[in-house]
């Protein structure tokens, strides 16, 4: 088999496997109904996935030291925060963070 035949169905055979396992557990939970606390316990999945982002981004590692503050993420975040105090929404949440990191970026060269 040559390369261009190998890497083509490897990424042919990782796009399928990462397209099913995104869409087989809709298809999965159409035909079923979840209890309450299965449903309860699965929103809290989006904010433990945001948290775990945001204080892996906020802090730089040094190694026999105690991390350090990555200040433009945390100056960043405030309007973050602030909008999902107000919105609860994690879309909106997600551009705010975006757009306030470039501005802040752009403005200050963080």
């Amino acid at each position: 088999m040559s390369s261009f035949n190998f890497v083509l169905f490897t990424i042919i055979g990782t796009g399928a496997v990462t397209w099913l396992s995104r869409i087989m557990p809709f298809v999965i939970l159409k035909k079923f109904k979840l209890s309450a606390g299965v449903v309860e316990f699965l929103s809290f999945v989006p904010i433990a996935i945001m948290s775990a982002l945001w204080f892996e981004n906020l802090f730089v590692q040094h190694i026999g030291q105690l991390p350090s503050i990555e200040w433009g993420n945390l100056l960043a975040s405030i309007p973050s925060i602030v909008s999902a105090i107000i919105w609860k929404n994690l879309l909106v949440i997600v551009i705010v963070g975006v757009i306030s990191l470039g501005v802040l970026r752009l403005l200050l060269g963080v």
